[in-house]
């Protein structure tokens, strides 16, 4: 069989995210994963100090954890990525439990937000590409009923992801809409990835 990846060493993935491994798998190439251990948190408060938007958040995040690593790791090709939510400018995180989903969809029910998804790629402790995209998504109007409801289908995957939903699940009942491509929904803009490995040589294809 041809090889696709033409790198001596696998793809680094700064992250332990199952979706986006899953994302970079399928597409064929050969991946190994690394958490990145940043503080996103901290990340997140010095953006805000510069008034970073969402998008900008989004690509401030996916370039620190691909260094992180990418110092650890200078002679590796090292991917970054992460995903900011947003609804009128307030950005979201991960709910901590079922009360918190369960808020969290509430805020969003019948309104339109966006999914920002960036990535970084580096090597030898720099960034040598940047990629980003961004989707817009409607729930529809939700009772609390409902809402308990798709808790009780979805498990404990609702906490997984930062909207509470996983589209490719019992998620999906829960829209009126979605603007976008899937993989910049999933956390991860592949077409732009894939481009962007591509001008590194690491592609065959």
């Amino acid at each position: 069989m041809p090889a696709l990846w033409t790198h001596s060493d696998k793809l680094l993935l700064a992250s332990t995210s199952a979706t986006r491994l899953t994302l970079l798998v399928s597409a064929g190439l050969f991946v190994e994963t690394q958490n990145s251990s940043i503080d996103e948190r901290a990340v997140e408060e010095a953006a805000a100090h510069e008034g970073l938007d969402p998008p900008s958040l989004a690509a401030r995040l996916a370039a620190e954890k691909a260094l992180a690593v990418s110092r650890r790791h200078p002679d590796r090709v090292v991917l970054g990525a992460d995903q900011v939510l947003s609804c009128d400018a307030q950005v979201f995180h991960k709910p901590a439990d079922r009360d918190a989903a369960h808020a969290k969809l509430k805020r969003l029910a019948g309104r339109r937000h966006s999914l920002h998804s960036a990535g970084a790629l580096a090597i030898g402790g720099q960034v040598v590409e940047r990629f980003s995209g961004t989707a817009h998504l409607t729930l529809r109007p939700l009772t609390d009923e409902a809402i308990a409801l798709y808790l009780d289908l979805a498990g404990p995957d609702a906490l997984k992801s930062v909207g509470v939903y996983q589209l490719e699940g019992f998620g999906i009942h829960l829209f009126e809409a979605v603007e976008g491509d899937h993989s910049t929904i999933l956390g991860l803009p592949l077409l732009p990835l894939l481009a962007a490995l591509r001008r590194l040589g690491c592609l065959a294809l």
